[in-house]
């Protein structure tokens, strides 16, 4: 990651943004598959570029630290940084409706990105029939992230923007 060198500032913020993330995730934790995780990784992206990284992976080694080690972990540790990944990649959109879609699109192919991992514990079958089952979670995962970022998106990375601006170097 070429530019990616990190700063005390940068270590300290992407501790703490990562711990928030954490924390507003288990206050959501009650509604199946609605949760902020998303809206903060793509918010991490557009505002860090690649550097968001730093953070995605403190967040994931919170989960680890706070649940104990399971197959989801395996999922997350590459399926935030493809949300990560893409939000960089974009982070010249503006529009809020995009970045919702974005959410949305990744919220719906939740259960499908996690399913090579469920290729290795039980084959292929067992792999889509826990895919398949999961498409109503998948559904109301979509529409919560949609709505998620679609409201909050765009305050929040402007908040955290300038914030960031601010910050002393």
């Amino acid at each position: 990651m070429a530019g990616a060198k990190l700063t005390v500032r940068d270590i300290t913020l992407f501790g703490m943004l990562a711990a928030l993330t954490f924390g507003a995730k288990w206050v959501m934790a009650g509604l199946p598959n609605i949760e902020p995780v998303s809206l903060m990784v793509m918010v991490f992206g557009a505002v860090f570029g690649w550097k968001a990284l730093f953070p995605v992976a403190v967040y994931v080694a919170a989960e680890i630290l706070f649940y104990g080690l399971g197959t989801w972990n395996i999922n997350y540790l590459y399926v935030w940084p493809i949300l990560a990944v893409a939000a960089c990649l974009l982070r010249g959109m503006k529009h809020p409706l995009a970045w919702a879609l974005l959410s949305g699109v990744f919220g719906l192919l939740f259960g499908a990105l996690c399913a090579p991992v469920d290729v290795f514990i039980g084959g292929v079958g067992y792999a889509v029939s826990k895919w398949v089952s999961g498409i109503p979670f998948d559904l109301a995962h979509c529409a919560g992230n949609f709505v998620i970022a679609l409201l909050l998106f765009v305050p929040i990375r402007n908040l955290t923007e300038k914030l960031y601006g601010n910050m002393p170097h």
